[in-house]
């Protein structure tokens, strides 16, 4: 198993061995995983309740997450109770890219998290004509598109990790003492793609 936490900032933790991306890289054991951070401890009969599922495909999927570290077990209310919660809520798997088979596991996982927010998004959408302004008019999707040089995009993308980060740290999805009165849980996700190269860009302006 290769899921430490980050030398940098010990909350976060990286995922760098390929196997343990793809064990959680299952549209189930996101949303167990999501589920389990957000409500915090509960046990494979609570969980499955809560996702429509049986408690034996509840257990199993979270065994698999137990068993590749992104769940370990927590007290219970009493020795009949076995719950689960969740390691951390931050984790990153930047530089996994660096061979193909992190590379590959990489972007299988960025697939299930990006179906999982398109659904969730979906899901707002179905009642968005309800909420009040600050919500109905700032949640949304934005577009836009910048030339920009590699080191530029690092820089952009590292200064809107920063800008989330603190209130990750401070407000845990599982910690309701944190949370300020009138908050919602917000699903931030943020997609950068980068048109492919082509040796014609590097081609010289004819005249």
């Amino acid at each position: 198993m290769s899921f430490e936490p980050s030398a940098a900032d010990p909350r976060t933790h990286v995922l760098s061995d390929p196997r343990t991306i793809r064990a959680l890289a299952h549209p189930l054991r996101v949303d167990l995983y999501a589920l389990i951070g957000r409500e915090g401890p509960l046990t494979s009969a609570e969980a499955g309740r809560r996702l429509g599922i049986s408690q034996a495909l509840a257990s199993h999927h979270i065994r698999q997450l137990a068993r590749h570290g992104f769940l370990t077990r927590a007290p219970g209310r009493d020795n009949r109770e076995h719950p689960w919660q969740a390691v951390s809520n931050s984790m990153s798997w930047r530089g996994a890219g660096s061979t193909q088979e992190g590379a590959a596991a990489a972007d299988l996982l960025e697939r299930v998290f990006l179906e999982a927010a398109v659904n969730r998004y979906l899901a707002w959408q179905q009642v968005r004509g309800g909420a009040e302004p600050s919500w109905r008019d700032t949640a949304g999707v934005g577009f836009n598109s910048v030339h920009l040089t590699g080191d530029e995009l690092e820089h952009l993308v590292n200064a809107i990790d920063a800008l989330i980060k603190p209130y990750v740290d401070a407000r845990p999805m599982d910690d309701p003492a944190t949370h300020p009165e009138g908050s919602r849980l917000v699903d931030l996700t943020y997609l950068v793609s980068v048109e492919p190269h082509s040796a014609a860009a590097d081609e010289p302006p004819e005249g």
